[in-house]
């Protein structure tokens, strides 16, 4: 999958709805009855990080409901690409961008949002061809204010924050 389409399709799982949960999930047993939840609440893009033992297994769970498009995020290697999709990612999510993680989500055809924190990076990950991406840590980078900085001479970026955003915050970023 060549950044390019990888942006339209991150886009396309941004547009499903305002927002998309991060789910950090410990149990399984939880994971199909959650995402329905999610789904019919009108939130069927969800991305479950892979920082426990249990996220393969949430996410072959979440990925079995109808309506949901379960992702992965925190991609940190070749190995959790090739895992997360095995396990039945749609798309994938990091916290930075890499070459190397950017390279196995193309060749995985895994489309990705690509973490960027400084223009520099957002501009970088942009000339690759990535015009859809995860600015984080929000809050810690400056929150709303900050992504409106580096967003305005970059138009032609989207992005998904993420990272310490709360729901007092979060009318803040949808605004």
């Amino acid at each position: 999958m060549t950044p390019e389409h990888a942006s339209i399709k991150a886009r396309e799982v941004c547009e499903l709805a305002p927002v998309i949960p991060v789910l950090v999930i410990h149990d399984a047993s939880i994971a199909r009855p959650l995402a329905e939840a999610l789904v019919a609440g009108g939130l069927p893009a969800l991305e479950v990080t892979l920082r426990t033992p249990a996220a393969l297994d949430v996410i072959r769970e979440m990925a079995s409901v109808d309506g949901g498009v379960v992702g992965a995020g925190t991609l940190l290697t070749p190995a959790d690409v090739d895992a997360a999709v095995k396990a039945g990612a749609k798309f994938g999510v990091s916290p930075g961008a890499t070459d190397t993680i950017l390279q196995a989500c193309e060749d995985a055809d895994l489309p990705l949002l690509p973490g960027a924190a400084t223009s520099s990076e957002v501009m970088r990950l942009m000339e690759r061809g990535y015009t859809v991406q995860k600015f984080f840590p929000a809050e810690a980078n400056g929150g709303a204010p900050a992504l409106k900085a580096i967003g305005a001479p970059l138009p032609q970026v989207k992005f998904c924050p993420t990272g310490g955003i709360t729901p007092a915050s979060a009318p803040t970023y949808l605004g």
